[in-house]
């Protein structure tokens, strides 16, 4: 095997970069080790050029071996690696939308980046499978403009830190630290080049803006440094980029746009002004299909339209970048920190839900719905990187009728997991703990009308949904999506001369350079997520629409908070009720009983769910009084009889020494013929018979032999009188 190995150190650790001939025919491979965390990069380019394509044909996979954790994994039935798991699914939409953008979009040959976790420790794998494709693709001979560095950075409560210093932001944090949600304050991956971000994915816990810009700086450090480490190796055993020429448009086509639409673009772009939200959008759209009819008319012996089509949008792009920077002008004519308008509504829908919310933000519209189930109703992850239980879900569907379009249904996408996670980070980080609330909950957003955002809209319709279903979250969420504008200036100085678009819709989503997506309370942020379609924005830049989204996000709370103050005080009658009780650890055993014959028995007879835990917690779940039922039962069965305890039981049995008084439906006592009254009694008959109802006290308790006396005189001396 030839092999060649580079290192540089990150966070405090070695990662090393080997080169070897172990993938040969690929046409750009690494293996990067950070820790004992292994991961696998290889890229290739089809040789020939899609034909009527139309876009770029970028695959990004991340493979997730069982392997790779040292066990055999999967099910007892299957122990093969099947579907992607939702993490290898948010971690290839990492990995595409930090490369994407350094690939020149016109390419139409395909392009292909694998990953895969060859062996997996405490290290982030897909902050090394980032890293491991802009290397692979960089040694390569495909096309791209990289190389990029990627850097996972979170701030840890360490109450040895300065207050206001940063020597608790921590580069690449193990595992334990990450999964930890009393540990961090913030998690963030951030990828880069060249000074400026172009993908974050961040988790909050209500931080300020200025806190998370201070991490961004750090981060961007360390970015600089795998970038230079990259660059080296580059230069040593690098490829020459194939040159793939671009397809020119005909003079003629030119000629014809210029005549027939470019004057009639900016009316069509902006007309939107004063109307409804999809006004705008629809008539660009006309015209970009009258274009593309006129093409196919004027070129009958031709099949291939693409540059016509990438000439339609190109001017569209340059049109909007133009009136943005120069007249601070947009397409539906608000100004570049207006909101559209805002509709909220709470429940309403049904009484059969539990919880529901509607939002609407300009002609993007969602409804989410709130379901909550007891603990035993939770997700079990059980994947290559984490296993646990899930209380809490969110899950983001995008019907094609939202678009206006025809479209499959059926198997959840990329894009569908990507968005419902975004949404379900933002929101976990107020809800309240299991012991204040320990319901299982699950949100679904719909996104019935589509324009801008979906995501964010669907954060909002949930914190509805979750106050609608009383859920006592620790404040209402919501989300906002910031664009940019960008354009580098002519100016000997050079820079950047931009406009930053608050609530980005239609054609500022589809052109502008940066979907940023902020989300948070009044206090502070919760989750990130960065796109762009240039090389990278500034820190500073950034920085200035983290501001410009706080402004936003106060309004929409205003406005749900308007509809809807505080989460309401009882949760919907149609959820179940869920009651606690604790009892000790050795008594989970007698509760549970022989092969779970005993709790499968309490279930039976009261309906109930029963869940109980290691440090002995149990949850009782069951509509009505069905939980009332069990805990009446498992407290009776558990309870602990104390020396002096007054308390009533029926007389089941009688004797010659005595009666046995059942004090519940596990335990009798027995009351000794001298403790029944303060007089001498002969004959127990004489008395009392099966079946009363007597007072009684406890006087002695023999543990070893598990008996309880009793006294009927001490309870109440003169019960006989009285009956």
């Amino acid at each position: 095997m030839q092999k060649k190995e580079y290192s540089v150190e990150i966070g405090g650790k070695t990662m090393t970069a080997i080169f070897s001939d172990l993938a040969e025919q690929a046409h750009g491979s690494v293996i990067l080790k950070y820790g004992e965390t292994i991961v696998l990069a290889t890229v290739c380019m089809s040789k020939d050029r899609q034909e009527g394509l139309g876009y770029f044909n970028l695959t990004v996979d991340y493979l997730e071996k069982f392997y790779a954790t040292g066990k055999i994994l999967g099910s007892r039935f299957m122990h093969r690696e099947g579907k992607p798991s939702e993490d290898a699914i948010l971690a290839c939409r990492v990995i595409d939308r930090t490369l994407r953008p350094l690939f020149d979009q016109s390419i139409r040959h395909a392009v292909q980046v694998i990953t895969t976790v060859i062996s997996l420790d405490e290290e982030d794998p897909t902050i090394l499978a980032i890293n491991a494709a802009s290397l692979a693709l960089s040694v390569s001979d495909i096309p791209w403009a990289g190389p990029i560095g990627a850097v996972r950075i979170g701030k840890y409560n360490d109450p040895s830190a300065p207050l206001g210093t940063s020597d608790n932001l921590k580069i690449s944090p193990i595992q334990s630290l990450r999964m930890d949600d009393e540990q961090y304050k913030f998690d963030l991956t951030i990828c880069g080049k060249d000074g400026n971000i172009n993908m974050i994915e961040a988790s909050a816990h209500q931080t300020k803006e200025d806190e998370l810009e201070e991490a961004f700086k750090k981060a961007s450090e360390e970015i600089t440094k795998l970038e230079d480490f990259q660059k080296k190796i580059v230069a040593e055993i690098g490829v020459p980029k194939k040159v793939i020429e671009k397809e020119k448009i005909g003079e003629e086509s030119v000629k014809l746009f210029n005549k027939n639409i470019l004057p009639k673009m900016e009316s069509a772009l902006f007309s939107g002004v004063g109307l409804p939200a999809h006004a705008g959008k629809k008539k660009i759209d006309e015209l970009h299909n009258v274009w593309n009819k006129m093409v196919k008319d004027s070129f009958p012996d031709r099949d291939d339209f693409a540059v016509e089509d990438d000439l339609f949008d190109d001017t569209e792009n340059d049109m909007l970048h133009k009136k943005a920077i120069n007249d601070n002008q947009r397409a539906d004519g608000r100004d570049m920190d207006g909101l559209r308008d805002l509709y909220v509504q709470a429940g309403g829908i049904s009484s059969i839900l539990h919880g529901s919310g509607i939002f609407y933000r300009g002609g993007t519209h969602v409804l989410s719905v709130l379901t909550l189930g007891g603990p035993e109703e939770k997700l079990l992850v059980d994947g290559m990187e984490l296993r646990e239980e899930k209380r809490f879900m969110h899950h983001y569907n995008f019907p094609p009728y939202s678009s206006g379009e025809v479209g499959r249904i059926g198997t959840t996408n990329r894009r569908e997991i990507g968005h419902g996670a975004l949404a379900e980070k933002a929101l976990a980080m107020v809800l309240p703990s299991v012991s204040d609330f320990p319901y299982t909950m699950r949100l679904v957003s719909e996104s019935m009308a589509s324009n801008g955002s979906t995501s964010q809209a669907s954060i909002c319709a949930s914190s509805i949904a979750l106050m609608d279903g009383g859920v006592p979250i620790k404040a209402p969420v919501a989300g906002i999506a910031m664009g940019l504008m960008m354009r580098e200036t002519t100016s000997a100085k050079g820079g950047q001369e931009y406009k930053i678009l608050t609530d980005i819709q239609g054609p500022e989503d589809h052109h502008g350079d940066m979907d940023f997506k902020v989300a948070g309370t009044r206090e502070g942020v919760t989750a990130i997520q960065l796109d762009v379609k240039v090389e990278g924005v500034p820190i500073k830049i950034l920085a200035e629409a983290m501001i410009q989204s706080k402004k936003a996000r106060i309004a929409i709370l205003d406005r749900i908070e308007k509809e809807i103050p505080t989460p309401r005080v009882e949760i919907s009658p149609n959820a179940p009720k869920i009651l606690i009780i604790k009892i000790k650890p050795d008594q989970i055993g007698m509760i549970i009983g022989g092969g779970g014959k005993t709790i499968k028995d309490i279930k039976e007879r009261t309906g109930a769910e029963i869940t109980i835990e290691d440090d002995g917690t149990v949850y009782l779940t069951g509509k009505d009084d069905k939980a009332e039922k069990a805990k009446k039962i498992i407290e009776e069965m558990t309870h602990e009889f104390k020396l002096g305890e007054v308390l009533k039981g029926e007389v089941v049995k009688l004797a010659d020494f005595g009666v046995f008084v059942r004090l519940n439906p596990f335990v009798d006592g027995m009351v000794h013929i001298s403790e029944m009254a303060p007089f001498r009694v002969e004959r127990v008959s004489d008395i009392i018979k099966e079946g009363t109802i007597v007072p009684v006290k406890v006087i002695k308790i023999d543990e070893e032999r598990g008996k309880i006396s009793l006294s009927i005189k001490e309870a109440d001396k003169d019960f006989f009188k009285k009956n």
